[in-house]
């Protein structure tokens, strides 16, 4: 549904995005991950038809960028982050215009209000003006704006960005809905967000894809590190220097009474972890083995070149 091929975008002599490649199948929702200034907000105008690419490639339900970009945007919808929207104008005639500006049968468009409205909970704000509403339905009535020509593609950049919590939930739970009849990517600094709605993750950093894969799979990838939750009473001072003195443990970071500990070997350190604490007159708490978080990947992915400096 979405195929991109070595794709570039120099701004002058600044390198934005670096020849990067990867597909979204139909049907996916696929988070695009990236600190500030990484290549996300370039690389989603590109496939949306608002940037040329300097090289490069992509496709868009089968439609190139390049040579067929009217028909890219006819089966794209696109959220900016910045939602275009005019204060002065109600949701209905707002949408109207957004309808007209797609090029929808003038028979359809008032039909096809009605289903945005309703599949976007705004029935009761419908003739409201837009600038009275809260940020929140202002970005419920841009994802209106970008499913009101019934694209098969949807690019969401930050859709939950500047709401509270409740619209959060809300705007969370139309996501998934459309992500049962839209093929959807999804840019968010909100990792938990992309831990609940994301079937597989695409990671950029500095222009450069650096990961692509399921949280899970990239969980066992990452660094094949495996990390052990230690609780223990009676601490001795020296805690840490003592657990980094076992075979294999690489590093120790204390979280309140709890230590968490990083293996540098595939093999089961918790044996060895049991003998320190007994050596040590510890009372044992919880020993547990601890799942790498979306959060451990993102920060392990696009600060390792900084802690290699």
């Amino acid at each position: 549904m979405i195929k991109v091929e070595n794709l570039t975008k120099y701004y002058g002599k600044r390198l934005a995005v670096d020849n990067i490649s990867f597909n979204i199948d139909k049907g996916e929702i696929v988070g695009f991950l990236g600190p500030n200034a990484a290549g996300k907000t370039t690389t989603m105008r590109i496939l949306a038809g608002f940037l040329l690419p300097t090289s490069g490639n992509a496709w868009v339900a089968d439609y190139n960028i390049l040579s067929q970009s009217l028909q890219v945007r006819r089966h794209i919808g696109y959220l900016p982050e910045a939602v275009p929207l005019y204060s002065d104008m109600t949701i209905r005639s707002y949408l109207n215009f957004a309808a007209q500006l797609r090029g929808l049968d003038k028979k359809r468009i008032r039909a096809r209000i009605e289903e945005v409205v309703e599949i976007c909970h705004l029935e009761e704000y419908v003739d409201v003006l837009i600038g009275k509403l809260s940020r929140g339905f202002r970005q419920r009535v841009g994802v209106a704006q970008a499913i009101i020509h019934e694209p098969e593609v949807l690019i969401l950049d930050e859709p939950t960005i500047g709401i509270d919590p409740i619209q959060v939930a809300m705007t969370r739970q139309l996501i998934r809905e459309l992500g049962k009849e839209h093929t959807i990517l999804l840019s968010t600094h909100v990792l938990s967000e992309v831990s609940i709605i994301c079937q597989r993750v695409i990671i950029i950093n500095e222009g450069k894809i650096v990961a692509e894969d399921s949280i899970e799979n990239l969980s066992s990838m990452i660094g094949g590190s495996r990390r052990i939750r230690l609780e223990v009473s009676n601490p001795s001072a020296k805690v840490v220097e003592r657990l980094c003195q076992i075979e294999g443990i690489s590093r120790v970071s204390q979280e309140g009474s709890q230590y968490i500990l990083e293996c540098s070997t595939g093999e089961d350190p918790r044996e060895k972890i049991m003998e320190s604490v007994v050596q040590n007159g510890w009372t044992l708490l919880s020993l547990e083995s601890v799942e790498m978080s979306l959060e451990d990947i993102f920060l392990k992915l696009t600060t390792k070149k900084e802690s290699d400096q």
